[in-house]
């Protein structure tokens, strides 16, 4: 199973960006996906999750939630996080991993649970 976060980029204040995160060795029937984010000297913590094999698991944290929005392409195993209005509160590295935290993910998480791929720099300037 590995997974891959691209799209991120230099923008400034209300922008929009689209992150993909590209997936194999697995389906999107398999796994939820959820998506991350660390900014410079914070916990990494749960920004959203998309759930083929459970629709009711899909959620977004506080934070994002009228901004951002998640879906996936199950014949690409593709999933789609679309941010809007971006501000520089949401300036942090963004990952994508096969399970779905909400909150604050522990230092020790990553390489107890679930398969996660490396991280696309988004950067906010106002």
């Amino acid at each position: 199973v590995q997974l891959q976060a691209s799209g991120g980029g230099s923008v400034q204040t209300g922008s929009s960006l689209r992150l993909s995160c590209s997936g194999s060795g697995f389906t999107l029937n398999d796994y939820a996906i959820g998506w991350f984010r660390q900014a410079p000297g914070k916990h990494r913590e749960g920004v959203s999750c998309f759930s083929l094999p459970d629709d009711s698991s899909t959620y977004y944290a506080e934070f994002v939630k009228g901004r951002f929005t998640t879906s996936g392409d199950i014949a690409k195993t593709t999933v789609y996080l679309q941010m809007s209005d971006l501000n520089p509160e949401d300036t942090a590295v963004y990952y994508c991993a096969t399970v779905c935290i909400y909150g604050t993910v522990l230092p020790s998480t990553p390489a107890k649970f679930g398969s996660w791929g490396q991280g696309t720099l988004v950067t906010v300037s106002s």
